[in-house]
């Protein structure tokens, strides 16, 4: 629910600990919920107001991740005429919340979502300390792939929607990477985004299958790296284990992996490689010999771990790797 029309927008923060406490509630009142947010922030209790935000404005997404005490949170008709936007907003619970608009009402448990309309007043309440996650994206962006939008303005959408699953890190990830500094990267991710929002509010049959072959492979991909990211140390990180975590089948995994020009095999072995690396230049690991080191990464041969290592990185693990001596020092 952010008003930012700036593009490539990094990453920006708000926390009330840098604030004097009598500061804090008038701050993110004005600041970021009527100037910024376009929305009126409410404190629920008397206990000290906390509140952290990252806003992360895109062209045609602004992704807003909070988490504060329990609040209010209000979309009057003065703040609608001061943004002056059709936009919508999929708003995330890390908590229970409440959600409320054109008389319908809605409870969000734990992890599930709703979608409101920033063009209708409306209030979202979060009884306790709560985090939550909000995109704001374009109504003219989902409206032509989604089947009856109406129908799907506060309704819940679960936890367990598979577009939903893959939506949540997805946005964790555009949050946090300062990377996406080329109009090109932007509109991609933004498109994923407005995909994934489509399948999980109901998409077309035409529309779902485009946004299959798009935002949900994108965000798929990323939830598989980052599966193998986490288990490449003790996990089983085979392809078959990986398909199974993911419900999909081999093939699938290595297809996209080929839609990025790599296999599943390459991803896996460059990470291997850059753990025996860093572990190589470690004064922590001194006394292991590198053998040890390669077998400890995954590796079961060292003729191969070798070969791979020198086309990596252009030497052999000996030639990396200071004495031991040196290393102690």
């Amino acid at each position: 629910m952010v008003n930012f029309a700036t593009e490539n927008f990094l990453p920006f923060r708000f926390s009330t600990e840098e604030l004097a406490p009598r500061e804090r509630i008038p701050f993110f009142r004005e600041v970021l919920g009527r100037s910024l947010v376009k929305v009126d922030i409410e404190p629920l209790s008397d206990e000290p107001f906390r509140s952290e935000a990252t806003v992360r404005a895109l062209p045609g997404l602004t992704i807003v991740s909070h988490v504060g005490t329990s609040n209010r949170t209000l979309l009057t008709r003065e703040l609608i005429a001061a943004e002056g936007t059709d936009d919508l907003v999929l708003i995330t619970a890390g908590g229970s919340a409440f959600a409320s608009q054109r008389g319908r009402q809605a409870a969000i448990a734990n992890g599930d979502a709703v979608l409101m309309s920033k063009a209708e007043p409306g209030l979202v309440v979060f009884p306790s300390t709560a985090s939550s996650v909000s995109i704001k994206i374009p109504r003219t962006a989902v409206t032509p792939m989604v089947s009856n939008l109406e129908a799907a303005l506060v309704s819940p959408i679960s936890r367990d929607n598979e577009a939903m699953r893959l939506l949540t890190p997805y946005l964790d990830l555009l949050t946090r990477d300062a990377t996406l500094l080329t109009p090109d990267l932007c509109r991609l991710a933004v498109a994923h985004v407005h995909d994934l929002v489509a399948l999980a509010i109901g998409a077309t049959r035409d529309a779902a299958e485009i946004a299959k072959g798009r935002g949900l492979r994108a965000a798929r991909l990323h939830a598989i790296k980052a599966d193998i990211v986490r288990n490449i140390r003790e996990g089983d990180v085979s392809v078959t284990a990986i398909a199974a975590r993911h419900h999909v089948s081999p093939r699938y995994i290595r297809k996209v992996f080929e839609s990025e020009e790599t296999t599943f095999s390459q991803f896996v072995l460059a990470l291997r490689l850059a753990r025996v690396h860093g572990m190589l230049t470690d004064p922590r690991y001194c006394d292991l010999t590198i053998a040890a080191i390669a077998f400890g990464a995954g590796f079961g041969d060292l003729s191969t771990f070798n070969r791979a290592f020198r086309r990596r990185y252009g030497l052999t693990p000996s030639e990396l790797r200071p004495s031991a001596a040196s290393l102690r020092r």
